[in-house]
């Protein structure tokens, strides 16, 4: 069997400036979270309505701390507002072509922003969610040490996340979070992408992230 090269396009912390981006082709889209300024339903509207638009055959995202709606809202009411075809990722998973996405919003504890977890076992029960099988791992934050360093030289990674992505080994892993570690690192059989596209002052500055996933034709 000839390996079809699936085509991923991926970013994160658009924070309501997603009208300004400029896509590359592609296959599958991918936010990995804080789609929103402050999490009012009237900005998430506005970024669905503007994803749900987009020339992509697959849409996936996941909500970041900045989008307070996805935690506060009931889960009826986040399914009614989600346009059909637009995949939201919640601790939750959806198979592509034969790849496996995973994808979760939390973070570390940060002041009271949404989605925030403490550290250790309470967060370490949303990474045990992820299934060993996973391809392609997408979360808000980042893993400890790895693309998380802030403009002050603080890492604010996830260890708990790290050990985890260490069992699993998904070929990527997708985030965002902190702006100014945009960029991307491979350590053994997985590839880090910080697919942050505005930089620490909230200015429209980085790429689009473009990968390719080789996955068997039927």
């Amino acid at each position: 069997m000839k390996n079809k090269p699936l085509k991923i396009v991926a970013i994160s912390d658009t924070h309501g400036q997603h009208r300004t981006l400029k896509l590359p082709n592609g296959d599958v889209i991918i936010h990995a979270g804080d789609v929103s300024r402050s999490g009012r339903p009237e900005q998430i509207q506005d970024f669905l309505d503007w994803f749900a638009n987009l020339k992509f055959t697959h849409k996936i995202f996941l909500a970041g701390n900045h989008d307070f709606f996805f935690e506060k809202a009931r889960a009826n009411v986040i399914d009614k507002m989600i346009p059909e075809g637009i995949i939201y990722l919640n601790d939750s998973g959806v198979e592509i072509n034969g790849v496996k996405f995973w994808g979760s919003p939390i973070t570390p504890v940060f002041n009271d922003w949404a989605f925030n977890r403490d550290r250790g076992s309470e967060i370490k029960k949303h990474w045990d969610l992820i299934p060993d099988d996973t391809d392609i791992l997408i979360t808000h934050g980042p893993p400890f040490g790895i693309l998380d360093e802030t403009v002050y030289g603080k890492r604010t990674g996830c260890e708990e996340l790290l050990l985890r992505v260490y069992h699993v080994k998904p070929k990527y892993h997708i985030f965002g979070h902190i702006h100014e570690d945009y960029g991307n690192f491979t350590k053994g059989e997985t590839t880090f992408i910080n697919a942050s596209v505005l930089d620490d002052w909230y200015e429209m500055k980085n790429e689009p992230a473009e990968l390719n996933f080789y996955c068997k034709s039927k």
